[in-house]
């Protein structure tokens, strides 16, 4: 079964293919100028800082929807050795395996295809097991630091969290712009609150991820109106799911990632923020949200940090 008609003409008004010219392999990141990162520098009022990131720990947010996708198994390979002989200087050190996204993280542009293509028009089949993905890896997002923008839809509505059935649409997004007292300018990185990390804070891994609000199919056309840079929200599967259009699954991603070449983050642990924001009546700060450069990688864990 191929792609709806609905979904080709929201990708037709979206896609930034050959935007940033043929050999582009960081899509809307581009927007992140140096003039831009400055402004983004001038929002820092009080030094308050917000982590964002979920601690890695064995017993994570992955309850094993997707295969593979595992959380951080944590080893000591040696405690307290004595490397360079008796009464030397003893060395402690460990090791992890895990999935890259599965905790706080950033999608690669790669992490998902459709129609046989990745983002600019490659083709899917770029990405394969010896060399993973040979264009758009995490690694070539290099830094990301912009200014950040809270939407908290959540707090809009006057709710701790959206319920499950709910799609954020342009429309909740535009009632937070204005709660918020901000305005979305080209080069931000937009932090989407719905409140679902409520639940798997309060130990409900199942319930965190199914079923989620998340965002609507309409929303890739309002951030890409806006010139965003980047997207991250506090759920597992970033957008609603199941899915509000039936058996279309993951169209958000394919919309974001592949046509307008956007990177998206979940995971995000949007909750002191909210009540930072809040107390100080602002929703926009600088946002440090550095990726790990895995070569090749699809994803990439990311510790977070909002600065007010």
């Amino acid at each position: 079964m191929g792609l709806p008609a609905e979904f080709h003409d929201i990708a037709k008004r979206v896609n930034n293919w050959g935007r940033w010219g043929a050999a582009d392999e960081i899509g809307t990141l581009n927007l992140i100028t140096d003039e831009v990162v400055r402004a983004a520098a001038g929002e820092i009022r009080t030094g308050r800082r917000i982590p964002l990131a979920l601690p890695l720990k064995e017993d994570g947010v992955q309850a094993g929807l997707i295969p593979g996708r595992v959380n951080p198994l944590h080893t000591m390979v040696q405690i307290n050795q004595e490397l360079f002989g008796p009464g030397t200087v003893a060395c402690s050190d460990d090791a992890v395996t895990m999935g890259l996204q599965c905790a706080t993280h950033w999608d690669a542009l790669t992490h998902v295809s459709h129609s046989g293509k990745i983002y600019n028009g490659r083709p899917a089949d770029s990405i394969t097991a010896h060399s993973r993905a040979q264009f758009s890896g995490i690694e070539k997002a290099g830094h990301i630091v912009s200014r950040g923008i809270l939407l908290d839809v959540a707090r809009t509505k006057g709710l701790d969290r959206l319920p499950g059935g709910h799609a954020v649409t342009p429309e909740d997004l535009a009632e937070a712009e204005e709660f918020g007292g901000v305005t979305v300018r080209p080069g931000d990185i937009v932090l989407v609150r719905t409140g679902q990390m409520q639940v798997y804070l309060a130990g409900d891994k199942h319930g965190y991820g199914y079923p989620s609000p998340g965002l609507s199919v309409r929303t890739p056309a309002w951030f890409h109106a806006r010139d965003v840079a980047a997207v991250a929200n506090d759920t597992l599967t970033f957008e609603i799911f199941p899915p509000e259009i039936e058996n279309l699954w993951l169209p958000v991603h394919a919309l974001d990632l592949v046509e307008m070449g956007m990177h998206q983050g979940q995971n995000w642990n949007l909750e002191k923020l909210s009540t930072a924001c809040g107390e100080e009546n602002r929703y926009s700060f600088l946002l440090s949200a550095m990726p790990e450069p895995f070569v090749g990688g699809v994803g990439t864990p990311v510790a977070p940090v909002a600065v007010l």
